[in-house]
């Protein structure tokens, strides 16, 4: 207690709204993510180059006159040609899908590099642009964060109640199964493929709008906060819920998920701890939710053994 007083609450309070709005963006990754992660069981690291090329793609076309969300959509159809080439690298070629991810997430650097005028960063000002969001304005940032999660999840929740969405997920829980009942699995998975790197590129652009700036580096890490996500939000679905749930639940704690991430991100930052552990602190973060629910197993199993 004696340690905490030496902080100011309000400081950590006054951050909250900022937490929250990031928390939002990233969340729309982590529902991108999913995608492959849950539904199709596929590793694909494309994300950090294709999070990164919505960004960029946002910042170029805004920085020409082009409407934000204009551009935003043009971002999106970006990040499914960025999905396109993982899947046709991995379906064609026959590269496996992690391998497949870095060859297309090695690629982006360059090709992002080009659609920022080769630099590294390009900035905008939204003193001068009609920005859709940014962090000058947080409440507007969270209000239209809220507004593209709810549509997200919406489509996601129709579109994977259709024939095409339904094949996605058998594809996911048995490949071989689906293949006997003449479903094509290669296409499916180019196409789940797509949707995810499109909706990343998506919260990209976003971030990108919030920030006022675009950068080469920005999707660094992003699988891993995108991941942390997922996990924070399926660990405290479980909790509550302790069974499964539609799939537009599972998304809605996806992005409380990525709200809680930057929550504890802010935290760390309120206590002062070097900024330059943040990626530690990540791992540790993913670490512990990862291994709750197996300790929860474990001792129920302990139990089960003991009972007998």
């Amino acid at each position: 207690m004696i340690l905490l007083a030496s902080y100011n609450i309000h400081t950590l309070i006054k951050s909250l709204p900022g937490n929250i709005a990031q928390g939002l963006i990233w969340g729309l990754l982590a529902i991108g993510l999913f995608i492959t992660y849950k539904l199709l069981n596929f590793s694909d690291l494309t994300v950090d180059g294709s999070f990164a090329t919505g960004a960029a793609i946002t910042i170029a076309l805004i920085s020409l006159g082009i409407p934000a969300p204009l551009a935003i959509m043009v971002a999106f159809v970006g990040g499914m040609l960025c999905g396109y080439v993982t899947g046709f690298l991995h379906t064609v070629c026959h590269i496996a899908p992690i391998l497949a991810g870095i060859l297309t997430q090695i690629g982006l650097y360059s090709i992002n590099l080009h659609i920022l005028g080769n630099k590294a960063n390009k900035a905008i000002n939204v003193d001068n642009f009609d920005l859709m969001l940014s962090s000058r304005y947080i409440p507007k940032a969270i209000l239209i964060s809220l507004i593209v999660v709810a549509i997200m999840i919406g489509f996601m929740y129709w579109f994977f109640g259709t024939e095409i969405g339904s094949a996605i997920r058998a594809t996911g829980n048995n490949e071989e199964m689906s293949k006997a009942q003449g479903i094509n699995t290669s296409r499916t998975k180019v196409l789940a493929l797509m949707i995810s790197n499109g909706i990343v590129a998506i919260a990209g652009g976003l971030l990108a709008q919030y920030q006022g700036y675009a950068d080469v580096q920005i999707g660094r890490g992003a699988l891993v906060i995108g991941l942390a996500a997922i996990i924070i939000g399926e660990v405290l679905l479980n909790l509550i819920f302790r069974s499964a749930t539609d799939l537009w639940v599972q998304l809605s704690f996806v992005i409380i998920g990525g709200i809680l991430y930057y929550f504890a991100m802010g935290v760390v930052l309120w206590l002062k701890l070097p900024t330059n552990d943040m990626k530690l602190f990540t791992a540790i973060l993913v670490a512990i939710f990862l291994s709750v629910p197996n300790m929860k197993h474990r001792k129920k199993g302990d139990k089960a053994h003991a009972g007998n």
